[in-house]
């Protein structure tokens, strides 16, 4: 299920049902109860809760009316100045119906707008500030100007810990009638980085499958780098053996579809459980973070891989 369907079927309209943001919900539903909302600025790493909280807000303060008192764009998809001035300013400036005295406008991916688009929306800010509020959600905060930003009350989320994250994975799991054992609950959490849209997607996924969430099918449908592959491939290039160790490599990311940035990630990973010591550690981490950035900047992956199992080779011998 996507996150859409997530937010209609299970119904988000309290503000418990964010997890893994305790203190952001508390400010939230304080300012929601009081019908003192200011305009809010949502900062965060992407599902994190930041559209769903905005939602909740809007529901909660405007109940069955808050279709005809809420306006959302996507700023990555209408990010110029003209959508400020027209569909956002011609909005803003109309009465709220119902009892609470502003609407509400929710602009996703603020900081995609242009900095043009920015400086019509801190206007609009103002001059419509007694009939409508703004909430803001943006990954990256220096790409608000600062006349934006000192007008909202900012909330910076988390990404989620692996305790929320199985929250929200069992109310799933009782949802849904699923079987989803504590393996791949783990497996679940680490192929979604504490982004929860990654974890319903990945289950939507499985579930379509099976509904026995094995840690092999999280695997399958992650497309991850197994642990135990990666860390044979080290243990090989730190015993000083190039060669299976390359071989090892090639097999991983040919069998298994593996792309070169995704077996980056994992070795970096792995390399805090290798039994070297901790200043070895920290060299092969920049090693990793070398060969990354070639990697991304369009460089073969494969030949870096090499180049960056070399460099354990070498470590490995005491030469590195």
């Amino acid at each position: 299920m996507t996150s859409e369907i997530w937010t209609e079927k299970y119904r988000p309209n309290i503000f418990s049902d964010v997890v893994g943001q305790d203190d952001i919900i508390k400010k939230a539903q304080s300012l929601t109860n009081s019908l003192n909302i200011p305009h809010l600025l949502f900062i965060g790493p992407a599902g994190t809760g930041k559209s769903t909280l905005a939602l909740i807000i809007v529901k909660e303060l405007f109940g069955k009316n808050w279709r005809e008192n809420y306006l959302e764009f996507n700023a990555s998809d209408e990010r110029g100045i003209n959508i400020i001035r027209e569909k956002v300013k011609n909005f803003a400036r109309t009465k709220s119906i119902g009892n609470v005295p502003f609407k509400i406008i929710f602009l996703d991916e603020a900081d995609a707008l242009t900095p043009e688009a920015q400086q019509a929306l801190r206007r609009t800010m103002e001059n419509y500030s007694s009939t409508c509020r703004f909430i803001l959600s943006c990954n990256y905060s220096s790409k608000i100007i600062d006349p934006i930003q000192s007008r909202c009350a900012i909330f910076r989320f988390k990404l989620l810990e692996k305790k929320d994250a199985e929250k929200v994975i069992r109310k799933i799991e009782a949802g849904e009638k699923l079987q989803i054992s504590n393996e791949s609950v783990e497996m679940l959490y680490e192929g979604s980085e504490g982004d929860c849209r990654k974890i319903i997607n990945i289950l939507q996924s499985t579930a379509s499958i099976s509904p026995i969430i094995s840690p092999e099918l999280v695997s399958t449908v992650i497309s991850n780098a197994k642990p135990k592959d990666i860390l044979v491939v080290l243990d090989y290039a730190l015993s000083g053996d190039f060669k299976n160790a390359r071989e090892k490599l090639l097999e991983v990311m040919l069998k298994e579809s593996i792309s070169g940035q995704d077996v980056i990630k994992a070795i970096q990973k792995e390399i805090w459980n290798l039994p070297i010591e901790p200043e070895l550690k920290v060299r092969l981490t920049e090693k990793t973070g070398e060969a990354e950035f070639r990697i991304v900047e369009g460089s073969d992956p494969f030949i870096q891989l090499q180049a960056l199992i070399a460099s354990f080779v070498l470590a490995g011998l005491g030469k590195g």
